[in-house]
């Protein structure tokens, strides 16, 4: 597979992610659900891109969620984050996830707006990369051989944590269960965030920037690349169960350092 080809088709849908005529052209799918013109292009774009580089292998995108693949293919999340993108907030990346041999095999979130760049091949680390001034540097390396700013959880206990919390604004019926839980943590780490791109987030606790995140309900593009990321950062990931996520249907989610992790599992298990 060529890693190398694919972060640049990334990359190269920044354009689309910033233009704002694209932007404001928006539409509701269901309950706090938005869809826009960019999320179809960069879609459509990358679709297009990843035929040339593997036609064999399946795609399946947020955008397309009727389409669900067995065993190998590409899992993308063209905007994750779409209100953080149509209120300007820029909190937003894409997120694209090589899915083969039941496992992930490379994953790589990119926000076009603050230039950050995580990925990770399997078995060999997962890194960040400063995007803000062209990924040349990066592709003249290679993607399977780069090894510098490499990531690591950090290793906080989970008092001094800083977690982040999905609430289910796609799903309010979750809402009183989602804000009993967040008061339970809150209570017992140093505070809550809400970056609203569960991609980010993941990628986040892979950085050391914050060190737990739960969810009850997401969907696989929203975590495919970022939870080899994590893994490869050190981090644990996994349903509320403890089990395997699940990358066929939703799933819960719960992920951290390994003390933050070991905390909101023991608190989210039996639900």
């Amino acid at each position: 597979m060529d890693y190398n080809k694919i972060v640049q088709l990334v990359y190269d849908a920044r354009h689309i992610a910033k233009d704002q005529t694209l932007r404001n052209r928006v539409n509701l799918k269901g309950e706090a659900d938005f869809v826009t013109a960019v999320d179809m292009e960069i879609s459509a774009f990358i679709k297009r891109g990843l035929f040339d580089v593997a036609p064999s292998v399946a795609f399946v995108t947020e955008e397309e969620p009727k389409h669900v693949h067995a065993g190998e293919r590409f899992v993308l999340d063209p905007i994750d984050g779409t209100t953080n993108l149509i209120r300007n907030y820029n909190q937003s990346s894409i997120s694209l996830g090589y899915y083969s041999g039941n496992e992930v095999k490379f994953g790589v979130v990119y926000s076009p707006f603050s230039g950050e760049m995580y990925f990770s091949v399997k078995g060999k680390g997962a890194y960040f990369y400063n995007a803000k001034n062209g990924i040349r540097n990066l592709l003249r390396v290679g993607v399977e051989n780069y090894r510098r700013n490499k990531l690591k959880t950090s290793d906080l206990p989970h008092r001094q944590a800083i977690v982040e919390f999905g609430a289910g604004s796609t799903n309010k019926g979750v809402a009183q269960e989602s804000f009993e839980l967040a008061k339970k943590v809150f209570e017992n780490c140093m505070d809550l965030r809400r970056i609203c791109s569960s991609a980010l987030a993941v990628c986040y606790i892979a950085a050391g920037k914050i060190d737990g995140y739960f969810e009850r309900k997401i969907k696989v593009w929203d975590y495919c690349a970022a939870s080899l990321i994590l893994e490869e950062a050190g981090g644990k990931i996994s349903q509320w169960n403890g089990e395997k996520l699940l990358f066929d249907e939703p799933s819960t989610i719960v992920a951290g350092n390994a003390d933050t992790y070991a905390y909101l599992l023991s608190l989210l298990k039996n639900r």
